[in-house]
């Protein structure tokens, strides 16, 4: 029954303020008159909570007791185990099962929008200036280690049936492209490690560059390439990356900003980082100005071994006119809406170049299209 005497009953309760852990003993009573529950602490002090801010604590097992909290102090929790104040307080307070109010929301949202401005700071802006010097610094041996296990990496996450991709390692295609890195130089450039052609035997179409001196060609691009001139101008412009750092950079970057998210987000592990980094490697997309440096490198190249540098423009247009902007090694240089300016440079800069043969023999190129049997 509710209670009906002219002096409110005074019952003992639990308080937890929500300031501090510990529990107080204190009194409660209902307060008609004022529209309030008083609740008296130990050393006198009264709180007075308006009936209208009282709210019930969902989720309470023990169906007993009753477990207040109040809108001026959402911390806070009041344990009524008496019958009859739960039976006065369930009657006078009218809003006990609303939700309480949400305070403070527009704090919530700065400090929120404010961490992803942080977030995005550090991916954008701090990684990248982060990974630009320390690849400028990174000892040559940490990039080969570097270049390494991404191209472990990678014939990980290209395999099939959980069987590593393979690599190209016929004797005569190998001696074969061997050949066409000397012939254009590649063996003979100041760079602080040697250039390392390797070839995977997959169909994808494309080819990259890794740190520490890597240069990787998919079995895909020798059977899509007409000549080995084209191959070669391939070889050049990936080694124009390589000296400058670029698959460096590229991997720090990659490496940097999705290892801040992983935390963020939980992947401790880092399995998405390592697939993000694999995916980067492939598809690497190097800034405008990066990629006009590899031409500009690879077509010097091309020119000192009189090797005709419009075989580079060549391919990439039989690639765009065969798969489109979206697939194949077209993707690779496809970032950027000047690969016709581009491919314009390079045929330009084969004219009138006197040729006198091509960059390996027939017999080469035969036995380096056959490299993967």
């Amino acid at each position: 029954m509710i209670w009906a005497t002219s002096e409110p009953v005074t019952v003992f309760c639990d308080l937890a303020d929500g300031r501090s852990a510990a529990l107080a003993r204190v009194s409660v009573r209902v307060d008609a008159t004022a529209g309030t529950l008083v609740v008296t602490g130990p050393n006198g002090e009264a709180l007075n909570w308006p009936l209208s801010s009282l709210r019930t604590v969902p989720d309470q097992a023990n169906d007993a007791q009753l477990v207040l909290t109040t809108t001026d102090r959402a911390l806070a929790r009041l344990t009524v185990s008496d019958p009859g104040l739960i039976q006065t307080i369930r009657a006078r307070a009218s809003r006990l099962k609303e939700k309480p109010p949400v305070r403070g929301r527009a704090r919530v949202f700065g400090w929120a929008g404010a961490a992803v401005a942080s977030v995005f700071l550090i991916v954008f802006v701090l990684v990248p200036v982060m990974a630009d010097q320390l690849a400028r610094v990174l000892p040559p041996k940490g990039e080969e280690a570097l270049g390494t296990a991404t191209l472990e990496q990678i014939q990980s996450a290209l395999s099939e049936e959980f069987v590593p991709l393979d690599f190209c390692t016929a004797p005569r295609g190998m001696a074969a492209m061997d050949r066409m890195l000397d012939t254009i130089g590649g063996n003979d450039l100041d760079l602080p490690y040697p250039i390392t052609v390797s070839v995977l035997d997959h169909s994808m179409v494309n080819a990259f560059a890794l740190p520490g001196g890597q240069v990787v060609f998919f079995r895909g691009m020798l059977d899509t390439a007409e000549n080995p001139d084209e191959i070669a101008a391939v070889l050049a412009h990936e080694i124009g990356h390589v000296a400058a750092r670029d698959p460096t950079r590229i991997a720090l970057r990659s490496a940097g900003s999705l290892g801040v998210l992983g935390l963020l987000f939980g992947d401790f592990a880092g399995g998405a980082v390592v697939l993000f980094l694999v995916e980067q490697m492939i598809q690497a997309d190097y800034s405008r100005e990066a990629e006009a440096a590899a031409d500009a490198y690879g077509i010097t190249l091309l020119q000192d071994a009189d090797v005709d540098p419009g075989a580079l423009g060549d391919l990439f247009q039989k690639l765009l006119d065969e798969f489109g902007d979206a697939t194949g090694i077209a993707a690779h240089f496809m970032s950027h809406p000047a690969l016709g300016d581009r491919i314009e440079n390079a045929r330009a800069a084969g004219a009138g170049l006197a040729r006198t043969r091509q960059v390996i023999s027939d017999d080469d190129w035969t036995a380096l299209r056959a490299i993967c049997d």
